[in-house]
């Protein structure tokens, strides 16, 4: 299927990899401008937050509860199913049951609307989210911080992503919500660990920078986790100012790896793609955490990038960005197989060995 060039693009999307249930549609216009018509997310915060974390099977049970009902509010928009090019999908990396949930329901509007059915990688998403929001052109470095994701890509084009550099063992969303968790701090753990390190004193508490200054630009957060889990022992039972201080020594050492893995990742990627990029763009839902924008902002400032950080709404898992990416596609006449099944894991890189092992689920993301 070829779309002409002077036709806008409206593409419906749906997102359940993890625990948000999300449709949205959007809109590409001729001069590739993108138009959120409808935004709906349905949050499982409260159902996963007796636990600290999400519970796979609650997740994929709400998901089959709500998605119909998602979707519905998103075609509310004023679209009818006749405006709609296609229906993209999230078909991993993710929890499988939730993606199963939103596969299946997209593959049954799919057949019976006729409409083509687009599943796509989530990180994929996140990758291309802005030229959503600001128009950016390629090719950009994008540091993706999340609860399953740490990667530095650098996005060539809609399709062409080359890994610079990610996390051998954790990514840096699981690490603060282990960490909040660890403090008995309510979950979600990323806004709760940044909220308490805002009245503590980041320099009471030595930890490590795991790689910090190491060749490359991977990432490495299980020893600082383990660091500051002995500290905290060490000083049981903790008062809540010892809480404060060893949430901002965390903070405070994540951010640092952070900016130096970042910095590293600029001349790898001038070395990898022998030009500079247009802009350092950061998403995933641990790009909302104020002391990773403001540190990310003054690296850009000393490398002369532009930095850009798309709105926290679409920073974190949203149907926006999968309807995006598949208008995308659409544009570039670059058609996933509609036959792809859900996977839990998916390198967005495909191309690249993985750097971290992989199963009989295939390599790790």
């Amino acid at each position: 299927m070829t779309l002409p060039s002077a036709r806008a693009i409206m593409v419906l999307g749906i997102e359940t990899s993890c625990d948000e249930t999300a449709a949205a549609i959007v809109r590409r216009d001729t001069e590739g401008r993108g138009e959120i018509l409808s935004d709906i997310i349905l949050s499982q915060v409260q159902d996963h937050a007796a636990f600290g974390g999400v519970v796979p099977e609650i997740a994929a049970r709400a998901h089959v509860a709500a998605l119909d009902g998602v979707i519905r509010a998103a075609m509310k928009s004023g679209t009818t199913w006749r405006d709609l090019d296609a229906i993209a999908v999230t078909a991993g990396p993710g929890l499988i049951g939730g993606l199963l949930v939103g596969t299946m329901t997209a593959r049954a509007l799919s057949a019976a609307k006729k409409i083509p059915l687009l599943p796509l990688n989530h990180l994929e998403g996140h990758a291309l989210t802005a030229r959503l929001t600001d128009r950016l052109a390629f090719p950009y470095l994008l540091l993706l911080v999340s609860g399953g994701h740490t990667q530095l890509v650098a996005v060539e084009g809609v399709g062409r992503y080359r890994r610079l550099g990610t996390t051998i063992d954790d990514a840096l969303g699981e690490a603060f919500d282990k960490t909040a968790k660890l403090l008995g701090l309510p979950y979600p753990g990323g806004p709760n660990v940044e909220r308490a390190a805002k009245t503590g004193d980041a320099k009471r508490f030595s930890l490590p920078r795991p790689l910090r200054d190491a060749p490359g630009c991977d990432f490495s957060f299980s020893g600082l986790k383990t660091a500051l889990r002995i500290t905290a022992e060490a000083h049981a039972p903790l008062s809540e100012q010892d809480v404060a201080d060893l949430a901002a020594s965390f903070q405070a050492a994540a951010v640092d790896v952070i900016e130096n893995r970042t910095r590293a990742a600029f001349d790898i990627f001038l070395d990898a793609i022998e030009v500079s990029p247009t802009a350092l763009v950061v998403a995933g839902g641990v790009a909302a955490n104020e002391a990773v924008r403001a540190r990310l902002t003054a690296v850009c400032a000393d490398v002369k990038a532009p930095f850009v950080a798309p709105p926290a709404r679409l920073c974190t898992d949203n149907a926006a960005m999968i309807a995006w990416a598949g208008a995308e596609r659409l544009a570039a006449n670059l058609l996933p197989d509609p036959d792809l099944p859900a996977r839990a894991r998916w390198p967005l890189d495909e191309a690249a060995a993985p750097l971290v092992g992989s199963g009989r689920r295939g390599a790790r993301a």
